[in-house]
């Protein structure tokens, strides 16, 4: 593992600890903090997080705050870069 891999896990460890991403989310995030794509997505797969329990835990802190219909919040989901399945988990474990 690179220097640069490792500082990526890391912060992606960091970003996990206190809320919810989908995979593409996380990337986008580690990029955004100018990782680079590869380094992002060698994070993110190093890690390899369980993303039906990322969806549910981001529709749980979705609920928390506002409401939503059981589509609406699937699709809030969706929008966030979870699949259409991850989505639904997310939502069948919020109560929805």
């Amino acid at each position: 593992m690179t220097a640069a891999q490792r500082n990526a896990v890391r912060s992606a460890e960091n970003y996990l600890s206190f809320t919810a991403f989908s995979r593409s989310g996380l990337i986008d995030q580690l990029e955004y903090e100018d990782f680079s794509t590869a380094d992002a997505t060698f994070a993110v797969d190093y890690l390899s997080p369980d993303y039906d329990e990322q969806a549910a835990k981001s529709a749980e802190n979705y609920l928390e705050f506002t409401s939503f219909s059981r589509q609406g919040l699937i699709d809030q989901l969706m929008y966030e870069g979870f699949t259409l399945s991850q989505a639904t988990y997310g939502a069948d474990r919020a109560g929805l």
